[in-house]
């Protein structure tokens, strides 16, 4: 076997390939300060919308508390409802009220979410457009 040490001359061979990192680290910079001189794209639609002015005394629709309770029972402004026919008929009277109430249903944490759903399918049901459920924080 044997080894080759070298062709025998002192002097190393003639590197002829270009270093491209200075160029690389150049043409980025370049990037980047192109990137940086763009104007920002701004995707605005312009339009004229009317201006309305609010009216000065605005007047606050009135308030209905359903309570449903732990075992089923549902109060009406802190009156007991006997039956599903009695709130059909109050929930109708609040759906063609003007101005329409708002109806706020305070569940007990307690209540199943079946008595709640019915409430809420019922009102559906009947055309009630402004209700809300209130969390137990507020009833404390």
């Amino acid at each position: 076997m044997g080894m080759n040490v070298g062709s025998g001359s002192a002097e190393p061979d003639v590197m002829v390939e270009l270093n491209t990192t200075p160029l690389i680290d150049l043409m980025l910079v370049l990037i980047v300060m192109l990137i940086m001189s763009l104007p920002p794209q701004t995707h605005a639609v312009k339009l004229d919308m009317p201006v309305t002015t609010p009216p000065e005394n605005p007047e606050k629709p009135p308030v209905i508390d359903i309570v449903v309770d732990f075992d089923g029972t549902i109060y009406w402004n802190s009156e007991v409802i006997s039956g599903g026919d009695q709130l059909k008929s109050y929930l109708s009277q609040a759906a063609h009220a003007e101005p329409r109430p708002e109806i706020h249903l305070k569940p007990n944490k307690l209540a199943k979410y079946d008595y709640v759903a019915k409430v809420l399918a019922t009102a559906q049901r009947l055309g009630v457009k402004n209700i809300g459920i209130l969390g137990n924080e507020a009833l404390e």
